[in-house]
């Protein structure tokens, strides 16, 4: 069965800082054509460092999609030609103050690849450091440290709701052998 589809038009609709929107024309394999809105996004990493071998670091921020304050791991955009590792710990630093002293790749998957091309890589942070870089002016964040088992409480119990924070957290206690 075939299933490309082939990009006949492309038109940009809004270019932001984050993100840009664009609607493309396409041809289905049946000959029939159809629009679809396609988010373009640059990547993004999430984090999870590990203070010790027990204690997460998550931080609290307000989300306005969401209406309310979610409890996540360190997360940020990458900007332009920077190694998603580099991005990591710039976000570590920027968010929670820490370096990791090893980082190590658990996941890397498309976010939402119905309509976004954001691609985010997923790392487990030991070892860490102290290494303040300045927040970005519009990141406003409250740092939690939190037990392992207790992250993962909180995700069976609803109080995780973050899709990158919810893998982050399981497949880092997987490997550690907590989970």
């Amino acid at each position: 069965m075939e299933l490309t589809e082939t990009v006949e038009g492309s038109e940009e609709i809004y270019k932001g800082k984050v993100v840009t929107l664009r609607i493309d024309t396409v041809r289905f394999p049946n000959g029939k054509t159809g629009k679809r809105e396609v988010i373009e996004h640059s990547g993004a990493v999430t984090v999870v460092p590990m203070l010790d071998d027990d204690t997460v670091i998550l931080v609290r921020q307000w989300r306005l999609p969401a209406g309310k304050a979610l409890l996540e791991l360190p997360a940020g955009g990458m900007e332009e030609g920077e190694d998603p590792a580099e991005t990591a710990a710039r976000e570590l630093a920027e968010e929670i103050g820490k370096k990791p002293g090893k980082l190590e790749k658990l996941f890397a998957c498309y976010l939402a690849p119905g309509y976004t091309t954001e691609y985010m890589y997923g790392y487990l942070a030991t070892d860490l450091s102290d290494d303040r870089l300045d927040p970005d002016e519009d990141e406003n964040v409250e740092v939690v440290p939190m037990k392992l088992a207790d992250a993962l409480t909180a995700i069976e119990n609803g109080e995780i709701e973050d899709s990158k924070t919810i893998c982050g957290l399981t497949l880092a206690a997987r490997k550690l052998g907590k989970g």
